[in-house]
């Protein structure tokens, strides 16, 4: 089992520098139109989509090959098929209850889906997931997923907010995002 494991950790290290451009855009807001196009280009990708295909195809024959799982859920994710994106990750989750990426990637799934409630306990459960001796190799996406939960609670619970921000600036100190935001809670 250790080995699906280190390949699946090489794969979302690929996948997070294949899509790290893509954070930048799942937190913006596309018009209704926008959205409306990006969701029937989606459905038409995902029909016809040669390599989701084949992914599902290895899967109906071992559903519980993580890797080609880690693959199909960044082939959604390619797609913008967020839905199968979080359902893919989910079930990576339940083969892997202690792999903290794959909650990072739903967060993700979620947050690009614009479904904030669940992308913020997806990355709660990244932070709560994520390994002493792992920290220093996830800095950065913990400061963003502590990031992403203070953004979040500033406005219901600010003092929790202003915990996660300060977590969020331990592991990134330079996130100019961050510094803004705990500027504006600590004003």
């Amino acid at each position: 089992m250790k080995m699906p494991k280190i390949h699946i950790k090489n794969l979302f290290a690929g996948l997070i520098l294949v899509g790290s451009a893509g954070f930048l855009s799942a937190q913006t807001t596309q018009t209704d139109s926008a959205s409306s196009t990006a969701t029937q280009a989606a459905v038409a990708t995902q029909s016809t989509n040669p390599t989701i295909e084949g992914l599902k195809k290895q899967i109906e024959a071992n559903p519980k090959d993580t890797e080609a799982l880690a693959k199909l859920a960044g082939a959604y994710q390619e797609a913008s098929d967020w839905t199968n994106a979080v359902d893919t990750w989910k079930k990576i989750s339940a083969l892997l209850p202690d792999w903290a990426p794959s909650y990072y990637s739903q967060a993700y799934a979620y947050q690009s889906a614009k479904d904030d409630a669940n992308a913020k306990l997806a990355y709660e459960k990244y932070i709560a997931t994520v390994k002493p001796e792992e920290v220093e190799q996830n800095k950065k996406n913990l400061a963003y997923a502590y990031f992403y939960i203070a953004f979040a609670e500033q406005q219901s619970d600010p003092g929790k907010a202003k915990q996660h921000i300060a977590k969020s600036l331990q592991y990134d100190p330079n996130n100019q995002d961050a510094i803004k935001l705990s500027k504006t809670l600590n004003s």
